[in-house]
């Protein structure tokens, strides 16, 4: 009996041993398999090009796409106004003064930081401002929201101070918070002096001079932020579609009286909103937007002549707007993608087996069933997809494991997140080893 009891004794101990060994054994392979690095692939599309368009039907009149639009200003963008993408551009990163189309940071800027039915009073120094101006004397009394429309449909440069002032509490720091903005909305090039865009210099906060400038690219971005963005949107273009507005000082005492000069509004069907702008250095200038078929498009020009080519702003601005219209449609790309699991180091498997791998499976974390992206015939989508070689236990459900992307000639549209549909356990020792104990100890 005692010899029975202590072989039994030395089997478990060596069961034990054997059992430890075997433990120690899987879990140094899963330590090797633990050694490879986390990857990214990338992986082609189904379709590894999306077609922007499809060819035109037999007998159908084919759109003209070239892109050698002859225009008088020296430079020019035409925007879209929901992804900010350029669609054409000539010298469009290219800084030079804007006139009067400041104004349209004026009024953003105003609508965002004051109220309304404020009273704002008149300085000697708004008072005094060149034409074009409302004719304010020192001492004088408005509402803010009255110099809001002389601003924008007369553009007057002493309503321009004079709000300048009020939000700001001078010019120099309203022109601070311009160029904030600019720089929160993403306009690097951009550099503001004056609230109204006389043509002005000065030195800035790192001691360079600088002139009163920005890129056409800026200019049309600044206006997708007025019309798209800002949380004042409609108020902006609230002001910035009335044709004629009236309108008393404080005390009731002066009457005026002010016509919208923004040719474009009655020129195109679906215009939204413009400024226009002229200095001797700036030449004539106009920002505008317009709205048609659920396309928004914006178009900045800069040094569109001078006199006598006043209008040369308005050829510009119909050729460009009516090429958007003519050849950008908005086309679905999105494509379902069938992502497949991806092995998890160090894993539980789902088997419950020890040497068999384990893997989870991956999903988009917002799935959709379109992405409309304003293309022109013949455009290419290209989409990319990153993801992570392995993951390494312990991996808990909606963990990161790649990503999706949307691109166009080579700039992201949309990125879609890959995550984990699951939880993974690690394998540690104790899992092993009780594994391992129930198979060759039983």
């Amino acid at each position: 009996m005692e010899k029975r009891n202590k072989w039994k004794k030395k089997k478990m101990i060596l069961t034990f041993a054997m059992v430890l060994a075997i433990a120690v054994q899987f879990l140094a392979a899963a330590g090797k398999r633990h050694e490879a690095a986390e990857e990214t692939q990338t992986f082609p599309a189904a379709k590894e090009t999306l077609a922007a368009g499809q060819p035109a039907a037999e007998g159908e009149e084919k759109k003209e796409n070239s892109t050698n639009i002859q225009l008088y200003a020296r430079s020019a963008v035409l925007m879209d106004a929901d992804s900010g993408r350029v669609l054409f551009g000539k010298n469009e990163n290219e800084q030079m003064p804007m006139a009067s189309t400041t104004k349209i940071m004026t009024c953003i800027l105003a609508l965002e930081n004051g109220n309304r039915e404020d009273m704002v009073t008149v300085s000697a120094y708004a008072a005094g401002q060149p034409k074009v101006h409302l004719g304010m004397y020192e001492g004088q009394q408005f509402k803010l929201k009255d110099l809001l429309y002389s601003l924008m449909l007369e553009s007057h440069n002493d309503s321009a101070v004079a709000i300048a002032e009020h939000i700001g509490g001078s010019v120099e720091g309203f022109a601070a918070m311009m160029n904030q903005k600019a720089k929160d909305i993403g306009c690097f090039d951009t550099y503001f002096i004056t609230p109204n865009g006389l043509d002005a210099a000065a030195a800035d906060e790192s001691g360079n001079n600088r002139i009163h400038s920005t890129t056409a690219r800026d200019l049309a971005r600044i206006m997708k932020y007025c019309i798209e963005e800002s949380e004042k949107k409609e108020e902006f273009l609230e002001i910035t579609r009335t044709q004629n507005y009236f309108f008393s000082d404080g005390e009731g005492k002066g009457s005026y009286s002010c016509i919208n000069h923004n040719a474009f509004l009655t020129m195109m069907d679906g215009a939204l909103s413009g400024k226009t702008g002229f200095t001797n250095n700036a030449g004539y200038c106009y920002v505008g937007a317009l709205r048609r078929d659920g396309k928004t498009f914006v178009v900045a020009l800069l040094a569109c002549g001078w006199p006598n080519n006043k209008s040369y702003k308005w050829s510009d601005t119909r050729k460009l707007m009516e090429y958007g219209l003519e050849n950008y449609e908005y086309r679905n790309v999105y494509e379902p993608e069938q992502l497949k699991p991806l092995r998890v180091e160090g894993g539980i498997p789902a088997s419950g087996k020890p040497y068999d791998e384990a893997y989870v499976e991956i999903s988009l974390e917002n799935q959709e069933e379109e992405l409309n992206v304003l293309l022109r015939e013949g455009e290419q989508v290209e989409k990319k997809i990153r993801l992570s070689k392995t993951l390494t236990a312990p991996v808990e459900e909606g963990a990161a494991a790649g990503s999706i992307g949307y691109y166009l000639e080579g700039e992201l549209l949309k990125e879609y997140p890959v995550v984990t549909d699951t939880d993974v356990e690690r394998m540690d020792f104790p899992w092993v080893f009780k594994y391992i104990w129930k198979l060759y100890a039983l």
